[in-house]
């Protein structure tokens, strides 16, 4: 007796399809799975067991094969086991082995038959769909499934529930996508006082979509500033959102079956592993930069961070990718994200404070900036000096502009990228390409000289002059002005050459 369901195997946010075979031959009686599964898989077979039993079901005393085809793809994970579940039912004909092999199948079994929540459900309900298949989830996530759009989706909460479904017992209803959350309300730019050039560098990162890099003494308002750029951000757009959210599935943290429709905002402790911020780990998991995509990644204490994890950043910083590479295979997480980050000038912090610095000034400044190299500075577009405000003076300070004000400026700017490099095209001005601005500015000619005189003086490399261009490109944005003038020009270039030294 032969049976199959399909499964799913991810590599990365794509599904790979696996075949659960299933065949009951005589011989003595034994349970065997193949097809290189990892410590999680192989264990399915006793939780499979526990299961069935607990239905009141037995296993027949026969030789019980179970074949994971392709048997040269490494499984992993526990979503397997309701798939084996589903096809030994079929091969032992409990259900109907046609009407089992017209689904896709994941999720893990409990001792008593219950189907727990896994990892990637978005994702194998997309590839379920883009082959024909209907999808055999958990109950816990039928609304996640339900995004997938037109896909045949069966959400059990229990392995009996499915077999009285397929024998006509009861039916399962279809789930429903859930209605999408409202957006949360975060810290607001209102509650900053002073600070006018930080706030202003904010909105131009926000509307181009330009690295970051906040420099002050402890207590300056570095990581308020940050708290408050997720809030300037435009909402994602459906495709944005589809993208986000299947990461999210694959690291298991789409909570309630919701999509993602705002720009994640991640902030890991300087203590993080290279694994954990690019990823990778034993099941090649998408690190934080991954979870920040079309967000906000904010490093606080950033010369704080082992050297070797911040250089690993260069890559994907370029690219917008994350590729793990694994003996059996190459995985790649999307990884578009926008860099913010915020350092001290040195490592007491007060470096130019005569009242406070330490006496190794200005030696330790030198050695703590050092920590960071000339070629992930070269990837900052923005670099801010963050001041404190002295306490008299926090009273006396005009009421700042709110983040709705502001953020309806950068929208503004955003629709302007979008209208000039099409949907297809670069969502803002930092991915644009450098041929693509060059020809923008092309058009002032007193522009283009300023530009190409200041970038020699400076000693600009080619990317720090290309990223210059984006940032002048996003503050013309911003003054809904169609050309770049020498005025944009050389606020971009103030923005580049304030606050850590300039590497080629």
């Amino acid at each position: 007796m032969l049976a199959a369901v399909q499964s799913f195997a991810f590599q990365g946010i794509d599904t790979v399809p696996v075949e659960i075979q299933v065949q009951i031959a005589p011989g003595l009686p034994a349970f065997a799975i193949v097809g290189l599964p990892d410590k999680a898989v192989a264990e399915s077979r006793e939780r499979v067991r526990a299961a069935l039993t607990a239905l009141g079901l037995s296993l027949p005393p026969k030789r019980i094969l179970v074949n994971l085809a392709p048997a040269d793809l490494l499984k992993e994970g526990s979503h397997f086991d309701l798939p084996i579940a589903l096809a030994l039912l079929a091969a032992m004909e409990v259900i109907p082995r046609e009407d089992a092999a017209e689904y896709a199948a994941l999720g893990e079994l409990g001792l008593d038959g219950r189907i727990a929540p896994v990892a990637g459900v978005l994702p194998a309900a997309i590839g379920a769909a883009s082959r024909g298949l209907g999808l055999i989830c958990p109950a816990a996530q039928g609304a996640e499934a339900a995004w997938a759009g037109d896909a045949r989706l069966l959400a059990a909460g229990s392995l009996l529930q499915l077999i009285n479904h397929f024998k006509g017992d009861q039916v399962l209803d279809p789930p429903e996508p859930p209605e999408l959350p409202p957006a949360a309300s975060g810290p607001d730019l209102i509650d900053v006082k002073g600070q006018e050039t930080a706030k202003r560098a904010l909105e131009v990162a926000a509307a181009g979509g330009h690295n970051l890099l906040l420099i002050g003494p402890p207590g300056a308002g570095k990581s308020m500033l940050a708290a408050r750029l997720p809030g300037l951000l435009p909402d994602l757009t459906p495709a944005e959102s589809l993208e986000v959210s299947m990461v999210h599935s694959v690291a298991g943290l789409l909570s309630g079956g919701r999509l993602l429709r705002r720009p994640p905002y991640r902030e890991p402790h300087h203590s993080a592993s290279q694994p954990a911020l690019i990823g990778g780990g034993q099941r090649a998991r998408p690190g934080e930069i991954s979870l920040a995509h079309r967000g906000v990644l904010f490093l606080d204490e950033l010369p704080e961070f082992p050297r070797q994890t911040l250089e690993a950043l260069r890559q994907p910083l370029e690219t917008g990718r994350a590729t793990i590479a694994r003996a059996a295979a190459h995985i790649t997480y999307p990884a578009r994200f926008q860099l913010v980050a915020a350092m001290n000038p040195c490592r007491c912090g007060h470096l130019g404070d005569p009242a406070r610095e330490c006496g190794k000034a200005p030696r330790c400044g030198e050695e703590y900036q050092g920590r960071l190299s000339g070629p992930l500075l070269d990837r900052i577009d923005l670099f801010v000096e963050v001041q404190p405000i002295p306490p008299q003076e926090l009273t006396r300070v005009r009421p700042s502009e709110s983040t709705a004000k502001v953020a309806a400026r950068v929208a503004a700017a955003r629709a302007r990228q979008r209208a000039r490099y099409g949907e297809a095209g670069p969502s803002c001005n930092a991915e644009a390409d450098g041929a693509v601005l060059r020809s923008t500015i092309a058009a002032e000619p007193d522009a283009l000289a300023f530009a190409e005189q200041a970038a020699e003086r400076l000693r600009l490399s080619t990317r720090g002059f290309a990223r210059t261009l984006r940032v002048a490109r996003t503050l013309a944005d911003l003054a809904d002005c169609d050309r770049v003038t020498r005025l944009h020009v050389a606020e971009a270039l103030s923005w580049r050459a304030r606050g850590v030294r300039e590497t080629a």
